[in-house]
């Protein structure tokens, strides 16, 4: 994987192999963050990265002058690497290791952008509980977007606070916001 762009911009981070994950590709990644271009200055907002997996998409805010960013991933050899990258890279990352689902009931962490990359094998269910878990605790700021990344699939246009979604090949970005009064 590679960082896009800012001040990182072309490097190479490479995974150990036996981590169990699926990163973002560097083609959908360029499009999600042509939106969020749009949308935010990068240095002015705090991220939550869950399934964060490599920390790919952690990354890449961090590179753009994010300084607050959280990382959630349950298993220890992706919040080792992440805190091992993020170190070499003198980058702003928070890692905790949880279950996303037990961290998002009892977090009162409140995020501009909340970014879910869960395994494409979830049961429709789950992904279902991302956004409803997100809302219900009120964990976005004013103006914050709830982005999941999933295969095209699984269909989220029906659960509540969806926007719209972008599709990048295999890769679907579904956005959620409160609208506006």
């Amino acid at each position: 994987m590679r960082i896009i762009s800012g001040l990182y911009k072309s490097r190479r981070i490479v995974a150990p192999k036996n981590l169990p994950v699926r990163p973002t590709t560097d083609m959908a990644k360029e499009g999600l963050f042509n939106v969020l271009n749009n949308h935010f200055y990068f240095d002015e907002i705090s991220v939550l990265d869950l399934f964060a997996g490599t920390g790919n998409i952690s990354y890449e805010f961090a590179s753009r002058g994010t300084t607050a960013i959280t990382c959630i991933d349950e298993d220890f050899g992706c919040i080792k690497f992440i805190n091992q990258t993020a170190e070499a890279f003198k980058m702003p990352i928070q890692t905790i290791k949880s279950d996303v689902f037990k961290y998002l009931e009892k977090s009162t962490l409140q995020t501009d952008i909340i970014f879910a990359d869960p395994p494409y094998g979830f049961k429709d269910e789950l992904f279902f509980k991302i956004p409803e878990l997100v809302f219900k605790n009120n964990l976005m700021l004013e103006g914050g977007l709830l982005i999941i990344e999933h295969s095209k699939h699984t269909n989220l246009s029906h659960q509540d606070y969806f926007s719209y979604s972008k599709n990048y090949g295999s890769n679907v970005f579904s956005f959620f916001e409160i609208p506006s009064e």
